[in-house]
């Protein structure tokens, strides 16, 4: 075996499962077309970046009134391109921040 590439161990883990449970994961792995083990690899992977995910958002830092101030701000600055149709805001469309704020829209009387 090469040195830069490294082996990969797979231990087994007896795993048990209600019975209700285990039937209901034997039926969503056929439905999906893949085994058992694969399938509860796939929802503890998942359940695992969840939970990752949630760790990160209780950690990081929480925006501040005037770092949210200023995120609007380059949101609202003016821009020399026109936006792609498909990004384009239907007609009569009011953001909430000038519905509730009483500003009008740059450019609008």
């Amino acid at each position: 075996m090469p040195a830069n590439q490294k082996k990969v161990t797979v231990n087994k883990f007896p795993l048990r499962l209600m019975p209700s449970v285990r039937r209901g994961a034997e039926d969503f792995s056929q439905k999906e077309g893949v085994s058992l083990n694969q399938f509860i690899n796939v929802a503890v992977a998942e359940k695992l970046a969840y939970l990752q995910h949630e760790e990160w958002l209780a950690r990081r830092p929480k925006a501040s009134s005037g770092s949210i101030a200023r995120a609007l701000q380059i949101l609202d600055r003016p821009t020399s391109h026109a936006p792609e149709e498909v990004d384009k805001l239907p007609k009569g469309y009011v953001s909430i921040r000038r519905k509730y704020s009483g500003k009008k829209a740059p450019g609008k009387g």
